[in-house]
């Protein structure tokens, strides 16, 4: 217990250090920068974004899908952050957030090398292409909630798929099956949706490594933040570039988020993941039904 409260104790302790010296360098790059439309900074939104970005990183941690798919709508229902706006926000906070979390999956020895090399060209290919397609569509916030609403679907439905269905507890290293053109487009199909909805992209890389490619659950949310980390971290430097991102707001979730994810990555074993699943499924429909309308 002593050794694992240690590594959980460094993976925190890392994970902050990292993100003050990333957090000061984005500063001087891009200094307050908060987006067109983004709401006051107040002493209350502080508050929340500390709350939400705790939230996200913690049941992030626990269903498997990345803090973003949690924040974003958060950011644009509850905190009146305009959709382009909580998008390229949510990115930021999950660069972070995977940094922390891939690194203590990393030295658990949780990430397949073979699939992340695989894997990553292409995601980061894909990131570019949404992110292009992200800066053509972000003055369309009809059509991008639109996107948003399709997209929600998704992790919803994969979540009530998961949930009912225990297959994804056989996969084996002996079952490995690593089809290189088939995994570098599942990277290209994840990285073009995290460039363009900022979606992070653990709700496809999850199920996808258990269920087209047999990689055990231990090795499936190590090596999906080793590769959501360089694909939202790129990501996330376009839309800086473009005005996209409130800087303080995602370095204070991001902040939160780490320290969210950490506690989700230490209270796992307390949780039966098929319930969260379920119930998180239900919230992302509802989140699809508010978009869509």
């Amino acid at each position: 217990m002593k050794t694992t409260d240690h590594t959980y104790s460094k993976q925190t302790t890392l994970g902050l250090g990292v993100f003050i010296v990333a957090a000061i360098i984005i500063y001087l790059l891009w200094g307050d920068t908060r987006g067109l439309g983004a709401p006051p900074l107040t002493p209350v939104l502080l508050f929340w974004l500390l709350i939400s970005g705790l939230i996200a990183g913690l049941f992030g941690s626990l269903i498997g899908v990345g803090g973003g798919v949690i924040l974003l709508p958060i950011l644009h229902f509850s905190l009146g952050y305009p959709s382009p706006i909580a998008v390229g926000t949510s990115l930021l906070i999950v660069a972070f957030a995977s940094a922390s979390g891939g690194y203590g999956h990393l030295i658990r020895n949780n990430v397949s090398i073979e699939a992340f090399k695989w894997t990553t060209p292409a995601a980061i290919l894909g990131v570019i292409i949404g992110s292009v397609l992200f800066i053509l569509l972000a003055h369309d916030t009809p059509l991008l909630g639109l996107l948003l609403g399709i997209a929600f679907i998704i992790p919803a439905l994969l979540m009530i798929w998961e949930s009912l269905s225990p297959i994804r507890f056989q996969s084996r290293l002996d079952k490995l099956n690593i089809n290189q053109p088939y995994m570098a487009g599942l990277g290209l199909i994840t990285g073009t949706l995290t460039g363009l909805l900022g979606l992070g992209g653990g709700y496809l890389l999850v199920p996808g490594f258990i269920y087209f490619f047999h990689l055990p659950v231990v090795l499936t949310m190590g090596t999906s933040l080793a590769v959501i980390f360089p694909v939202s971290m790129i990501g996330s430097i376009i839309k800086l570039s473009g005005g996209y991102v409130d800087i303080i707001a995602a370095l204070i979730g991001s902040a939160a988020t780490v320290v969210g994810s950490t506690i989700g990555a230490s209270t796992i074993k307390y949780f039966k993941p098929q319930i969260l699943k379920l119930v998180f499924s239900l919230y992302f429909l509802y989140v699809s039904i508010r978009f869509l309308l």
